[in-house]
């Protein structure tokens, strides 16, 4: 039998990523179901790369998700997109943050409707999606719905997403003041969910992160109790797990209206990895 070959070139066989740069993250969650909510609907994963080959392909994944809908669909969303995000994104093969957090926000979208029209109790379904990826010297959030991606840096606390909600809409289209919407009955409705329309577009934000930064993701439940302001001392806290305390019991001493999640991530070091022997 003749032996076959095939020519190709050596550029043709992708090489594995190189870690050049080491992260040095610390982190901290906490989640409370409030003062007047029966279960629990939010949701967060956490995913931290422990060898150097998926530190430089994927770095770290944090996500934050929301749900809603009744007969406890909403935990079942916000479970379901979590899980699937990190597990596409993980297996992604682009090299590109934005591409495969894209992807994967959009296959958990794909999950969570099909489970919702699966079964009739569930139909109507969805969750808020907020996640961060730090890799090596770059990070980028991929962001559906109204829960938050904040920042501090330099002493300054910075909101990073916009919220996807009717009254942001307004707001930003001129037809109202802040003033007016925040008193509208329509100002928390959402314009994306992921689970609640095939044609989801989830929003991407990509920027560089510095030693010294401090992230947090959290669903509504703190940010309508809790000012920018009490988020950037609580930020500015030497110990991240005091600070998520501090966050949710400042939301429940303020009514607990709803479920209350926050996730932490400080930027500790961004050092030049050793070069392998």
């Amino acid at each position: 039998m003749d032996e076959i070959t095939a020519e190709f070139a050596t550029e043709d066989i992708a090489s594995p990523p190189v870690l050049r740069v080491r992260p040095r993250l610390r982190v901290a969650a906490r989640t409370d179901v409030g003062r007047h909510r029966e279960n629990n609907e939010d949701k967060y994963e956490i995913f931290e790369s422990d060898t150097d080959s998926d530190l430089a392909a994927k770095g770290s994944v944090f996500v934050v998700c929301d749900g809603m809908g009744g007969h406890n669909a909403g935990q079942v969303a916000s479970e379901l997109a979590a899980k699937t995000f990190v597990d596409v994104y993980l297996s992604h093969p682009s090299e590109s943050l934005e591409d495969s957090m894209g992807a994967a926000a959009k296959a958990a979208n794909r999950v969570v409707l099909d489970a919702s029209l699966a079964i009739s109790s569930r139909q109507g379904m969805g969750t808020t999606l907020t996640a961060l990826v730090i890799r090596q010297d770059e990070a980028c959030c991929v962001h559906v719905g109204d829960s938050r991606l904040y920042r501090l840096r330099d002493d300054e606390v910075e909101q990073l997403t916009v919220d996807q909600t009717w009254m942001e809409q307004v707001i930003r289209e001129g037809v109202m003041t802040r003033e007016l919407a925040e008193g509208h009955p329509y100002r928390n409705m959402l314009l994306q969910a992921v689970g609640t329309d095939p044609d989801l577009k989830p929003l991407t934000l990509t920027f560089a992160p510095r030693a010294g930064d401090r992230y947090l993701l959290c669903s509504d439940g703190l940010t309508g109790h809790v000012s920018d302001a009490q988020i950037g001392q609580a930020l500015a806290m030497p110990s991240l797990g005091r600070a998520s305390w501090r966050l949710v019991s400042e939301a429940l001493a303020d009514g607990g209206s709803d479920n209350c999640t926050v996730l932490l991530v400080a930027v500790d070091d961004l050092s030049a990895a050793e070069s392998p022997e």
